[in-house]
């Protein structure tokens, strides 16, 4: 098979999908892989290292895309790539397809068989590639909401764990899984006071022990969510819906009675957020306010540490990148229910039950469009 990693294009997006380790497996293995000038640098993988590895150097994206059998990446599509879908490609990558129906659509017309990082389960129905990128974005949420809530930010002015004499701040974390728990550790470390929110009963009483009760747990419920992200200095959102739009858990008017110069960490924005008032921000242009509440919404945060980011994601995407390119798409998803779970396109069909509801739309479960 012919393995096509190109450069990242989406803002500031640092992060590439396959590393020069993954390169030299592929080529053992028999498989020819492709990789765009300089797709790696920013990540700290220099042209050389790939060539080393065995790759291919490819001087555009168009050769990138129109020579492989698989791409892959790691953030969805922009629409400057739009125009390299066709029948017989596959694309595996972060997709995130709920809060996008024009790349849908785009990945339904030209049949592209799109597999989505964040929909794989493993035989635990757990979800092994958005785990280490939640890890990453959980622990960068209270670092960049700390460096948020200072005044040239537009923040309260506060210093997250305070000193002697002087109350830390406020965090309230909504959501206790991947993200909810990395951003629960860093918070603590640096001395904040940290309540967290979440459904589950049973998972509260889970962190209530990793946390050895210095954690504040509550029930999430509108009286909890409207008192405490009230006296919240810093509010990170963590709430996650595999595959589907991310269900508004803080509403416009709970924000507004947030305390003036407080800050939001979105987490779940690139599933559409789950804070009413968020919506999608950049690197570049990274916050804006709201109510006079600093909103922090980059739907690729990890991508500000990109060595780090990269290396965790592709010691998870590999092995799936392996089996893939050494059987094909389908007979990959045929045998492996793991690998079927990730599959939102295929065949000009959309298989992915949640982003069909998120959109509206149609779907069939991907056993039945091959059978």
């Amino acid at each position: 098979m012919i393995i096509g990693v190109p450069k990242e294009i989406k803002d500031h997006e640092t992060r590439v999908g396959v590393t020069p380790a993954g390169v030299k497996a592929l080529t053992e293995a028999g498989h020819k892989v492709l990789v765009e000038t300089r797709a790696g640098e920013l990540s700290a993988f220099t042209d050389d290292e790939y060539q080393a590895a065995g790759a291919e150097i490819v001087g555009s994206a168009h050769n990138v895309w129109g020579n492989a059998d698989m791409v892959v990446k790691v953030k969805e599509p922009v629409e400057k790539e739009y125009s390299f879908f066709r029948p017989d490609l596959t694309l595996f990558t972060y997709l995130h397809l709920a809060p996008l129906p024009v790349l849908t659509d785009h990945l339904l017309e030209k049949r592209v068989t799109g597999i989505a990082y964040e929909t794989i389960r493993d035989r635990n129905n757990a979800l092994p590639l958005l785990t280490p990128m939640s890890e990453v974005a959980g622990r960068m949420s209270v670092q960049v909401g700390a460096t948020y809530l200072e005044k040239d930010k537009g923040g309260r002015g506060l210093l997250l764990g305070g000193v002697p004499g002087v109350t830390p701040a406020n965090v309230c974390i909504i959501g206790g899984g991947i993200v909810g728990t990395n951003a629960a550790k860093i918070a603590l470390g640096m001395g904040a006071k940290v309540t967290l929110i979440d459904l589950n009963l049973n998972r509260l009483r889970e962190l209530d022990d990793i946390f050895n009760g210095r954690v504040f747990t509550l029930a999430s419920n509108s009286y909890n969510l409207a008192h405490t992200t009230r006296e919240a200095d810093l509010v990170i959102g963590g709430v996650l819906i595999p595959g589907a739009a991310a269900p508004k858990i803080v509403t416009a008017a709970m924000v507004a009675k947030m305390k003036k110069g407080a800050v939001i960490v979105d987490v779940a924005i690139d599933q559409g957020g789950c804070i009413e008032t968020a919506k999608p921000t950049t690197h570049s242009n990274p916050s804006y306010e709201v109510s006079g509440v600093v909103h922090y919404c980059v739907t690729n945060m990890p991508a500000a540490v990109p060595n780090t980011s990269t290396l965790a994601l592709t010691n998870a995407t590999f092995p799936y990148v392996m089996k893939i390119a050494q059987l094909g798409a389908k007979q990959a998803i045929l045998s492996d229910n793991c690998t079927a779970e990730g599959v939102n396109t295929y065949a000009g069909t959309l298989t992915y039950q949640a982003v069909a509801q998120s959109q509206g739309k149609q779907y069939r479960p991907i056993r039945d469009v091959l059978a």
